[in-house]
């Protein structure tokens, strides 16, 4: 079995909590432009982004692989970005991670109201490979690429 690792190295973790999620089914790319716009946030704001991203309400700007990406209403006023998406799928597992490292808080004896996304990545995870057979003898592939996601939040004293 394979050793994996946080990929944040902290020198005191009195005052941090730690979260994973493993092979995610959304693809890496997707998982890093919702990421990266909650990383520094404070987490109940993060949590309540990801429930209006949920919700359709805002949309998450797609900045690094925003090839082809329609423009939303209200991005380029809020995110200086107009380009971007309402990414379900991956803010349903986001929102995961945080309620789940906010009881690894809560356990630890943290303050939930004082909780800093410190530290979020987004890692390439495994890719099943299937082949669909085509007419004429030939083949495509069908791939299915999945996401290790972690999170690291620390308490703002």
């Amino acid at each position: 079995m394979a050793v994996w690792k946080y990929s944040y190295k902290a020198r005191d973790e009195s005052n941090l909590a730690k979260a994973v999620l493993k092979d995610v089914p959304v693809h890496p790319k997707v998982m890093y432009e919702v990421l990266n716009t909650i990383r520094g946030r404070n987490l109940g704001d993060a949590m309540d982004f990801l429930e209006r991203v949920i919700e359709k309400k805002e949309a998450v700007p797609f900045r690094r692989y925003s090839g082809k990406q329609a423009h939303r209403r209200g991005l380029g006023a809020k995110w200086g970005w107009p380009a971007g998406r309402y990414p379900v799928k991956a803010a349903k597992y986001v929102l995961k991670l945080l309620r789940n490292v906010e009881n690894n808080a809560d356990v630890k004896g943290l303050d939930i109201e004082k909780l800093r996304i410190k530290h979020v990545a987004a890692h390439k995870g495994m890719v099943i490979k299937r082949w669909m057979p085509r007419a004429y003898g030939r083949s495509s592939p069908k791939y299915k690429v999945s996401s290790h996601i972690e999170v690291v939040v620390e308490e703002v004293r």
